[in-house]
Parts: structure tokens; sequence; C-alpha cells
């Protein structure tokens, strides 16, 4: 009775962990809950998915600079989060991310290192939304000013921010023709997806 206790125990924690629930749980975020503060294992554990995940050729270029919460205002002055919202300015002051993973090459960049890259961030970021917490893929920042604020000797591709989600997200489904930018409504983070029988050609 106890081992079928326990295999029935497994497997919910598996549904609740499930890959179709981690990638809903896996939403963009751009708001964030300054009171809970990234700890360093947590974010250890997120870049600990690149010991396992593909990479091109198996070169394993990437690394990973970590910025806690003592560093992290450093980066707020470089990095956009919201280009698709300009009128707001994000983050809104005191919603900011306490906790970054700065994505570098240790080579000079070539097409393999981007899907190199986009391997490893997606597998992160599913990580992150696996212990509970949340990220965004932040492409528009000041290379050379984060270069500088975290003496990096790497070129950075990415910054990933993470932390608690402090926003409310929804999926909306559309057709393939209609438009996809995302925006928020009644207080909702709104994502526009192109349904399957679009997708599928």
């Amino acid at each position: 009775m106890e081992q079928h206790r326990a295999s029935a125990g497994n497997t919910s924690s598996k549904a609740k962990n499930s890959l179709s629930v981690l990638l809903e749980k896996n939403r963009s975020t751009r708001g964030y809950d300054c009171s809970f503060i990234v700890r360093p294992d947590q974010l250890r554990r997120i870049v600990a998915v690149n010991t396992k995940v593909a990479s091109a050729r198996n070169r394993q270029v990437l690394r990973f600079r970590l910025v806690m919460n003592d560093e992290a205002h450093k980066l707020i002055p470089y990095i956009s989060m919201g280009a698709g919202l300009p009128e707001m300015k994000l983050p809104l002051p005191g919603h900011e991310p306490n906790a970054f993973i700065v994505v570098c090459s240790a080579i000079e960049p070539r097409t393999s290192t981007y899907i190199d890259l986009g391997i490893s961030v997606q597998s992160m970021l599913l990580q992150a939304a696996e212990i509970g917490l949340n990220g965004l893929c932040i492409l528009s920042f000041d290379k050379d000013a984060i270069k500088g604020a975290l003496a990096l000797e790497l070129e950075p591709l990415m910054v990933v921010a993470v932390g608690k989600s402090a926003e409310k997200h929804a999926l909306v489904e559309i057709t393939a023709d209609e438009p996809h930018d995302y925006y928020r409504k009644d207080g909702v983070h709104c994502v526009p997806k192109v349904r399957l029988d679009d997708l599928i050609i």
C-alpha cells in the first residue's frame, strides 16, 4: 500500500511538472516580486541544464555569468524589457528583476552558436518554471555597458532575467493572419499564439 501511495505521489508530481504545464508556466515576465530574492543555488540549478542539453557538434561554447541581487542594479539602466509596450517603459519601478544570467560565447559567434543559445535559454527557462520562477530573454541591451559593468572578457549574447513573477499571463489562440503582438488587458499580459491547424502545412 505504501509503495502504491508513493507511486501515486510521483505521478501527481510528474503531472504537475509535465512539459505541457511547464510550457504554459514559462511566460516571458516583465514585472517581478522584488520581495523575493533569487538565491545563488537557484541560478546554479537553472544553468546546470546546460550540462545535459544538445549543442551543435557538441562544442559547448556558451558561458554564463550569474548576477545576483547585489549586482542586478548595475544592469537595469542598460536593458529594455518591453519593446512591444514602449508606452509602459518596462520594467516598472518596484518590479525590476533582482537576478540575471548573462549568456556569453567563448568563441566568435557563428550560426551554430545562436542555435545553441536558443536551446540553452529555453531549457533554462523551463527549469526556472519547474522551481516556481519565471524569466525573460532580453536581446535589447547595451552590450558594451553591460560588459563594462560586469568586467566581462567575453561578448554577451543575451541577458536572461530571473525572478518570481508579479504578473498575470494569458495565452490567446489566433489564426495565422491575425496580429501577433502581445498586449495588456485588464491587468493581464495577453500573448497571441497561432492555433495548431494553422501551424501545420
